[in-house]
């Protein structure tokens, strides 16, 4: 309960306040927040005078600057500890590791799918398929007008690698069938499927140096193939051997005879990659010659080199594709 105080027991100023203020009229809401904007008596904005304003104005111009300054002095730090050419973590120190992993193009729509399908008498049906083959390839068109990255391309093989400085170049007439001139063959329900190797930095794949010690779990027309190209040049063994092959037993009586152009694999003096300008990873093109129709076939494709592990169950070393042509 509050008591109201005699006017004996006032102080002097509460005494002048009370008789001598000049009273105020009540304000409204919308007069009162005017009064919070700006008061003319009390030359206040938002609550403030100038000159306190001014205080608080210079501390945050201060403290943000001293802030941009520390975080500029933290990124010059971390940038003069990067390599523009190169990471800083390499193979087996680095999240990515020393297992590439294996894709194919062209990929579904769908992220999660790997499902090829179409209808081999239906344009529209596989003009999907083929475009996104010719953006993926793109880039592999070299303009030998163009100044840069052109500049530095070397024709390489197994026996003339690429000096220093040089990047090897992917011949895309080699593809033949499979070229975007040819609607890589999608118009005859024997589709092409590029296959590539990612790109690790620095890391050099360790071949099977002996035609006689191959993997027991190697398909056998890969090892015959093996021993077939190396009888006739040992520069062969440098290869990254690649085999597709139907995943059951129905899917191998399904899958029929399979080509591979270049080569069955990714040729050794494409490794390793070092950022170089102009570098584009060595594809190989899977040719399916005689699919059988209107069945979902299974698809594993896999590379071999003594440093690619594999493990189906995980993905390691391996792809899954599913194709099926109506």
């Amino acid at each position: 309960m509050t008591v109201k105080k005699r006017p004996s027991d006032l102080t002097s100023l509460e005494r002048f306040n009370m008789y001598y203020r000049e009273r105020e009229p009540p304000l409204t809401a919308g007069q009162k927040f005017q009064r919070f904007i700006w008061n003319p008596k009390t030359r206040q904005f938002c609550g403030r005078t100038g000159a306190s304003w001014s205080k608080i104005a210079l501390f945050y111009f201060i403290f943000y600057a001293a802030l941009a300054v520390l975080v500029a002095i933290c990124m010059w730090t971390f940038l003069q500890l990067l390599d523009a050419r190169q990471p800083r973590w390499q193979l087996d120190s680095s999240i990515i590791g020393t297992n590439p992993g294996l894709g194919f193009r062209p990929t579904p729509p769908e992220v999660a799918s790997s499902v090829i399908w179409y209808k081999g008498n239906d344009p529209g049906s596989y003009q999907f398929w083929i475009k996104e083959l010719s953006n993926f390839l793109k880039k592999y068109k070299r303009d030998a007008n163009k100044s840069g990255a052109g500049q530095n391309i070397h024709n390489c093989d197994f026996k003339l690698p690429p000096p220093a400085g040089k990047v090897c170049d992917v011949d895309v007439n080699a593809w033949s069938p499979c070229i975007e001139e040819n609607g890589f063959a999608y118009h005859k329900s024997t589709p092409c499927i590029f296959l590539k190797l990612n790109k690790i930095y620095a890391w050099k794949p360790e071949f099977y140096n002996s035609s006689d010690h191959l993997p027991s779990a190697m398909p056998e027309d890969l090892k015959e193939h093996i021993r077939n190209m190396t009888a006739y040049d040992k520069n062969y063994l440098n290869m990254v051997w690649v085999s597709c092959q139907g995943e059951n037993p129905a899917d191998r009586e399904n899958i029929g005879p399979i080509q591979y152009l270049p080569y069955r694999g990714f040729p050794g003096y494409y490794f390793p990659y070092s950022n170089q300008e102009g570098y584009l990873s060595p594809l190989v093109a899977v040719h399916l010659q005689r699919p059988k129709t209107g069945m979902l076939i299974n698809i594993e494709c896999r590379a071999w080199a003594h440093n690619i592990k594999y493990d189906r169950v995980e993905g390691i070393g391996s792809v899954h594709i599913e194709i099926m042509v109506e």
